[in-house]
């Protein structure tokens, strides 16, 4: 306490006998006071400026990449299109028009990357310590951006149970029509150059079988009682046969293919690919149409196309009728993506046929539709157990397919709607809720793969949410 009291008394003296030095002392804390107010405000600027800066570079590279992935922006124009950016959006935070100043823009066509330098030079409202009027605040940013091509196939249901129920007041084939339609038109949206497209899309509509359509010559017809494997071509030097079959066709359909023992083919051979049967004889590796199949859809598949009518036309035309086999849909999926089928289908004069597997050129991705469980099979796989019943075996078929179309770098979304129909069983959900997860791609933290919808509505979302999962994975991968 007596030291305190001294302190006291010695500070109440300083007042008494040194009146001018205080408030000489009060002007130096007062100038010091406001030095240091104006460089906090300074500071706050300058903050302000970098975050806003730094959010309008960012924004105006990840445009320009996006347009160079989609060919709305050529490399060239790139510099212009950062530019227009910046000056359309230079406003952002404390920024002023035309106040963004573009260093450098750097376009590398090995990394696949944008990326640009600028500056602003921010007026400071309290210059201190010999700084100027102004200061310079800098941002950088890089963006991936992708020239790969996309060829996607769609292996859509229409089997009888997506028919519209009129007590239920549902019309699950007009909702799946309504969906497909959008996910065609926003994929294909992306084309900017019609003879050099750089999406295209094939559909699958499926049901007890697949409608070849201008594909029926890779069709090998069986007859009951007869063999499942196509007659053996002629001897060595003699040309191939190119009808598939001299059976007169009662559609254009076609089930699973079958290796020489009659077990379901897993390949995406192309059906000009030379085999050989038990007795040592070639063949070519057609595509089995099963004397027990009943009911041919009536859609046709499509393969890789950038015609967008042509599409939206044949899911028009999707009407509802016959069961699920669902193997045999994922089997002319793989096909429709598989570079073994390009001549097949160039020689059929549809289109160029799917490019050859290259992840760093192009992006193979195919989803897969259904609203319930997979049930009909004609052929099961090597190895399975004969006690299999069709479903069993459908859905072992389609799982195999799936995995050797990942193993390919295909990536695979897959969409259950109305799983919960009260008109499964839990069995049946079930058993249709497992064979789409594990044929779809496994989820990452940021992408997923696997849908369900209820609701027509919900089926948009899942084709959307899919349509811009494409376009993510064409820049990451």
């Amino acid at each position: 306490m007596r030291n305190y009291g001294g302190l006291v008394h010695a500070v109440g003296g300083f007042a008494r006998h040194s009146g001018g030095n205080f408030v000489v002392l009060f002007s130096f804390a007062a100038s010091v006071l406001a030095l240091a107010a104006g460089f906090a405000v300074d500071i706050s600027q300058l903050y302000n400026a970098k975050s806003s800066l730094q959010g309008v570079v960012d924004a105006a590279v990840t445009s320009t990449a996006r347009d160079l992935t989609t060919g709305a922006t050529k490399e060239a124009d790139a510099n212009k299109a950062v530019q227009n950016f910046l000056v359309a959006n230079g406003t952002a935070g404390i920024l002023r028009p035309d106040q963004i100043v573009l260093d450098r823009l750097i376009v590398d066509r090995t990394a696949n990357t944008v990326q640009a330098d600028v500056h602003v030079d921010v007026a400071l409202f309290f210059p201190v310590f010999g700084m100027g009027n102004t200061s310079r605040v800098t941002a950088s940013t890089t963006s991936l951006y992708s020239d790969k091509t996309i060829e996607v196939a769609m292996m859509l249901d229409v089997t009888g149970s997506m028919a519209a129920n009129w007590w239920a007041k549902t019309d699950k084939i007009g909702d799946l029509q309504a969906a497909a339609s959008t996910a065609v038109e926003n994929l294909l949206d992306n084309n900017i150059d019609p003879n050099n497209p750089r999406v295209r899309v094939a559909i699958v509509p499926y049901a007890e079988a697949v409608n070849t359509g201008g594909l029926v010559d890779s069709v090998f017809v069986e007859q009951a009682g007869g063999s499942n494997l196509p007659p053996p071509v002629p001897s060595a030097g003699a040309p191939i046969p190119v009808g598939s079959s001299v059976t007169l066709r009662p559609d254009k359909c076609a089930t699973e293919r079958k290796d020489k023992d009659g077990y379901a083919d897993y390949s995406s051979d192309g059906p000009s690919e030379l085999r050989r049967n038990n007795q040592n004889q070639q063949y070519l590796a057609k595509v089995n149409r099963d004397d027990r199949m009943g009911t041919c859809p009536k859609p046709e598949l499509i393969p890789l196309t950038a015609d967008k009518q042509k599409l939206l036309d044949t899911i028009a035309d999707f009407k509802a009728a016959g069961v699920t086999a669902g193997g045999i849909a994922v089997q002319w999926g793989y096909y429709m993506l598989s570079p073994s089928w390009r001549s097949t289908i160039v020689s059929a004069r549809l289109g160029t046929g799917p490019a050859n597997f290259d992840n760093r050129k192009v992006g193979k991705v195919a989803i897969l539709m259904t609203d319930g469980q997979f049930n009909t099979a004609f052929a099961g796989g090597r190895g399975a157990p004969r006690s299999q019943n069709a479903g069993q075996m459908s859905r072992s078929n389609a799982e195999s397919i799936c995995d050797n179309m990942k193993r390919d770098g295909i990536e695979i979304f897959t969409i259950g709607f109305d799983l919960d129909d009260p008109s499964m069983t839990a069995t049946e959900r079930d058993q249709a809720k497992s064979v789409l997860q594990d044929c779809s791609t496994a989820d990452t933290s940021t992408l997923k793969h696997y849908y369900e919808a209820a609701t027509g509505p919900e089926l948009n979302e899942a084709f959307n949410a899919i349509v811009q999962n494409i376009e993510r994975l064409t820049i990451a991968k």
